[in-house]
C-alpha cells in the first residue's frame, strides 16, 4: 500500500498503468529463447520488470549499444542517442537544456538513463509515455522540438543501416528467425534493451551497504543520516536504493509513479511555469498539476551538473540553497516570481536550517552514489571507435 499523498505531488493509480503495457493476444507465437541475461545485481536489489514482447539477450544489447553510439540515426547525420545521453555523465547531458541534430535547443535537458529499467513512466512529465520502446520513436521522429530529426525518413534510415554489412549480422543475431529483422520496430526494441542493460549499483553506496565498511567516509555516513531524517527529508521523494520515488521491478504489486512540484518557479504569483515546461499539467489540462515533474534518481549525481529539469541550478551546494529556503526566489526578469508560495509546491519542500558542516556532510553522501564502474564500463561505451563500419 502506498503511503499518504503529500500536498503538491500527484500518483497515478493502477487503472492508468493498463495505458500502453503490452499483452500478447491469445493464440500469439511466444517470442523465442534468447541467451539468459545477466544481470549482476547487488544483494537486496530486485530485477527490473522486463516486457515479454523484449525480452532481454545479449545480442539484443549489442545491436543496441551499436544503434545508440551511430549518428545514422540523425537525419543529417550529425547527433546520436549518446550525443544527449554520455556515458561520462551517467548517459546524462552537460547541456542545460538538451540541443537536436538541426540546432534547436529543447524546453528540458537530457535526463540520465542510470537505472531507466526501473521507470514506469519515463521523461520528466509525460505521464503516458510507458515503455522505452514507445520513447525511442519521440527523438527519432518527433518534430516538436527536432532532436534526431527523422521524420517522413524511417525508410532511408533502414537503407543507411542494410548498407552496413555489420548491421545485417547484428540484426539477424538479436532477432533470430525473423523473416525481416532489421525494421525500425526492432530499431526501438533494440535501443530499449540497450537502455535497460545500463545499471548502476556499484556506488560507494553500495559497497559500504554490502560489507565494504571503508566504502563510505564517516562525513558521508553523516550525510546519509541526515537525508533519510525527518528534518531534510530528502529520501520522500528519493527513495533508496533507486533514490527516485518512481520506480517498477519484479515482487511489485504495482508501480509506484509520483510527481512533485518543488517551488521552483510561480511566475507573476500566479503559478505559472515557463513556457513548454508546465509539468503535467500540459497532459493533464489541470491547474493543480502546474509545475509537477517526475524526481529523477539521484544515482551518479555529482556528474549530471546542472540542476532540475531546466537546467537551471548549477551546483549541488545551490540545490541545497533551493531547498533549504522551501522554493526559489527569481527577483526580477520574466520568470520573476516566489517559487516557495506556489500553489501546487509539495509539503515537502517546507525549508530548513542547516549548519555549514551538515550541509558538507549531505553533499558528501550525495557524491558517495557516484559509480565509477558505470561511468567507465567499456561494455556501455562506443562500439565504432573499436570498429570499423561507420561512415
Amino acid at each position: 500500500m502506498n503511503p499518504p499523498r503529500p500536498r503538491g505531488s500527484a500518483s497515478l493509480g493502477a487503472a492508468v498503468l493498463l495505458v500502453g503495457l503490452t499483452v500478447l493476444p491469445a493464440g500469439a507465437p511466444t517470442p523465442p529463447a534468447q541467451d539468459a541475461w545477466q544481470w549482476g545485481l547487488p544483494e537486496g536489489v530486485p530485477p527490473p520488470r522486463i516486457p515479454v514482447d523484449n525480452p532481454m539477450s545479449p545480442a539484443r544489447v549489442e545491436l543496441g549499444r551499436h544503434l545508440f553510439y551511430d549518428r545514422r540515426l540523425s537525419g543529417n547525420g550529425r547527433l546520436s542517442c549518446a550525443g544527449c545521453h554520455e556515458q561520462s555523465m551517467a548517459f546524462a547531458d552537460v547541456l542545460p537544456r538538451a540541443v537536436g541534430s538541426t540546432a534547436e535547443v529543447h524546453p528540458r535537458g537530457s535526463m540520465s538513463l542510470t537505472n531507466v529499467a526501473y521507470l514506469p513512466v519515463l521523461t520528466w512529465a509525460n505521464p503516458t509515455l510507458r515503455r522505452l520502446e514507445q520513447q525511442a520513436l519521440v527523438p527519432m521522429f518527433g518534430e516538436d522540438p527536432v532532436e534526431l530529426g527523422l521524420a517522413g525518413r524511417g525508410a532511408e534510415l533502414l537503407a543507411r543501416l542494410r548498407a552496413v554489412t555489420r548491421y545485417q549480422e547484428l540484426f539477424a543475431s538479436a532477432f533470430p528467425g525473423a523473416s525481416e529483422p532489421l525494421t525500425i520496430d526492432n530499431v526501438t526494441r533494440a535501443l530499449a534493451v540497450f537502455q535497460r542493460s545500463l545499471v548502476s549499483f556499484d556506488a560507494p553506496y553500495d559497497r559500504y551497504r554490502n560489507g565494504d565498511v571503508e566504502a563510505m567516509s564517516p562525513s558521508a555516513l553523516r550525510g546519509e543520516a541526515l537525508f533519510n531524517g525527518d528534518r531534510f527529508r530528502c529520501a520522500r521523494c528519493h527513495v533508496p536504493p533507486f533514490f527516485t520515488s518512481t520506480t517498477d521491478h519484479e515482487g511489485r504489486e504495482v508501480p509506484d509513479i509520483r510527481f512533485f512540484n518543488n517551488g521552483l518557479y510561480n511566475i507573476g504569483g500566479d503559478g505559472r511555469y515557463p513556457p513548454s515546461n508546465a509539468g503535467i499539467a500540459t497532459h493533464t489540462r489541470r491547474a493543480s498539476d502546474r509545475g509537477l515533474f517526475r524526481a529523477p534518481t539521484l544515482r551518479n549525481l555529482s556528474v549530471t551538473r546542472p540542476y532540475m529539469h531546466d537546467g537551471s541550478v548549477d551546483t549541488l551546494e545551490d540545490v541545497l540553497d533551493h531547498y533549504a529556503a522551501g522554493g526559489r526566489t527569481i527577483d526580477s526578469g520574466p520568470y520573476r516570481g516566489v517559487g516557495r508560495e506556489h500553489p501546487n509546491k509539495s509539503d515537502l519542500v517546507s525549508g530548513f536550517e542547516a549548519t555549514l558542516e551538515e550541509r558538507a556532510n549531505l553533499i558528501e553522501f550525495l557524491r558517495a552514489l557516484t559509480d565509477s564502474t558505470f561511468l567507465n564500463d567499456p561494455s556501455l561505451s562506443d562500439p565504432w571507435l573499436r570498429s570499423p563500419g561507420r561512415e
